[in-house]
């Protein structure tokens, strides 16, 4: 079973970039998927006789509420595991969604040419045209706020990326002698394509998905904190530096918190995308050679 596995997925292993962003995203899916074993609290739990407690190591701070509270006495701590999930869920979900889409037109446009490629490509290149924040901020106000909105406008805004950068390598691969050899026995267009150029297409678009999460993530946290997102009674770390913006004189841990959480999530997925793209383009470089 092992000799049917390629090579290159064995490398990803290997890679201490890989290593560190896939660590961290266990981590993130832990907390996610066992969210209410690992929160002290109800992340929607009012106590409005602790609120704006600060953290247990400082003066004033409670055991109770390791992280403090914010300003509806609502557990900083549990609000950041419980909005991992709404991070899990983005993550594993939009860049997929972006990418079925993109891979679909791109091998469409790009293995048949002519007419269908043209139309493809002006399409991407008006969708591309219009900034992306913007976009899914006038998608959201169509499709009206909620998690399975947020992940279609998300994905809606994003497939463009895909079709564009995949549709290069389509053209690259349609070119090679054993796609060649297909057409010369017979072989019909549906299955060159499954056979032969998706598989050739798959490193790229998994280099692109590690890049797209940390967009995701950051396109969920910009809809939360305007409040295009998921509603007030889920918990995201966009809604909380939201709302930590109004109590970050009086106490800045509200705030501070999830935004660490976001730059620590962000960084582990460049690293993530630096680790796929560096043994993807290992991989092309041999396929090239071999080629």
């Amino acid at each position: 079973m092992m000799s049917f596995i390629p090579a290159w997925v064995f490398s990803l292993l290997r890679d201490n970039n890989i290593r560190i962003g896939g660590g961290f995203f266990l981590l993130l899916l832990i907390a996610a998927l066992f969210a209410p074993e690992l929160a002290p609290h109800d992340p929607n739990e009012q106590d409005l006789f602790n609120v704006l407690l600060p953290p247990m190591w400082e003066a004033g701070g409670s055991a109770d509420f390791p992280l403090g509270t914010d300003a509806l006495g609502q557990c900083v701590l549990s609000r950041l595991i419980y909005g991992a999930q709404v991070v899990v869920i983005i993550a594993l979900t939009a860049p997929v969604g972006a990418a079925i889409i993109g891979s679909i037109l791109a091998m469409i446009g790009g293995y048949f040419g002519g007419r269908s490629d043209w139309l493809i490509n002006r399409v991407v290149e008006t969708w591309l045209s219009f900034p992306a924040v913007v976009l899914a901020l006038i998608l959201m106000i169509a499709l009206s706020p909620g998690l399975h909105n947020v992940i279609i406008s998300i994905v809606l805004v994003d497939w463009a990326r895909f079709c564009k950068v995949l549709r290069a390598d389509v053209l690259v691969i349609r070119r090679r002698d054993y796609v060649a050899a297909a057409r010369i026995t017979g072989a019909r267009p549906a299955g060159i394509i499954i056979r032969d150029v998706f598989p050739g297409i798959i490193p790229t678009m998994i280099s692109l998905m590690a890049l797209e999460i940390s967009i995701a993530i950051v396109a969920e946290s910009i809809l939360s904190f305007v409040g295009m997102s998921v509603g007030p009674d889920v918990s995201s770390w966009g809604g909380m530096i939201s709302d930590g913006l109004s109590s970050m004189y009086s106490s800045p841990y509200p705030l501070l918190l999830p935004m660490i959480a976001m730059i620590l999530t962000v960084l582990a997925t460049t690293f993530l995308g630096q680790g796929v793209r560096q043994v993807v383009d290992l991989h092309l470089a041999e396929r090239t050679r071999e080629a």
